[in-house]
């Protein structure tokens, strides 16, 4: 199996490659640049593995929340290259990446509320649990709202639980409402390619692609353009 993953939906600009179980990626955290960063990532990860788009299995991307631009890029470079390939492509949740990403550096976390940073006061905002195959599962919706808002799962009560996301660093907020609730709390963790590629591993063997026109971003938040009422 073969699959390309990328990401764009945040600072960090990422690119990674599966193919048969090796996993390889390229990745840099930086504000601005990453139309030009993806496309050479892309090319340096083909050229040196000695493969083509058309050998892949499926192109995967995060497909949000995040950034506006950078969410639209994402879907757009995802669009144009599984269409010239003719390649299906699988969308991957961005806050579900960051889980996998937390989950992964610690062995001992089962369930992680993950918080981005949205911007304008606001956080992107899921929780997720370990499947048995190591795979973060969504518990319930994907939100966007005020620190305040966020709450966990009733399930949750009395379960050990991890944060994680740039969201816990922006907004104290956080940590004062769940800081009784939290083991621990991973503030600086973005989501990256790496972990798309092995959340789509599951989804192209279960045959769940989407032709090309199906890469879309996921905003969440809508009305940006509109200013707020104090």
């Amino acid at each position: 199996m073969k699959i390309l993953a990328l990401d764009t939906a945040t600072e960090n600009c990422s690119a990674a490659l599966w193919i048969d179980g090796h996993l390889v990626q390229r990745e840099l955290e930086a504000e601005r640049g990453h139309a030009e960063l993806i496309l050479g990532m892309i090319d340096e990860l083909l050229r040196e593995s000695a493969t083509q788009l058309e050998q892949m299995d499926a192109i995967a991307f995060g497909r949000g929340p995040g950034s506006f631009t950078g969410v639209r890029l994402a879907a757009s470079v995802t669009q144009g290259l599984a269409f010239g390939a003719g390649v299906p492509i699988v969308p991957i949740s961005d806050l579900r990446a960051v889980a996998q990403r937390a989950a992964e550096g610690d062995v001992a976390s089962q369930r992680v509320l993950v918080c981005n940073d949205a911007r304008m006061q606001e956080v992107y905002w899921a929780c997720f649990e370990r499947s048995p195959d190591g795979l973060m599962l969504p518990v319930g919706a994907e939100h966007v709202s005020k620190p305040s808002d966020v709450q966990l799962p009733d399930e949750w009560a009395t379960r050990a639980i991890n944060g994680a996301g740039r969201g816990f660093a922006a907004y104290t907020v956080l940590r004062m409402n769940l800081s009784d609730r939290l083991n621990r709390i991973d503030d600086a963790v973005l989501p990256g390619a790496r972990e798309i590629a092995i959340l789509a591993v599951a989804d192209v063997r279960a045959g769940h692609v989407h032709p090309p026109e199906a890469a879309v971003p996921v905003y969440l938040r809508n009305d940006v353009a509109t200013p707020k009422m104090p």
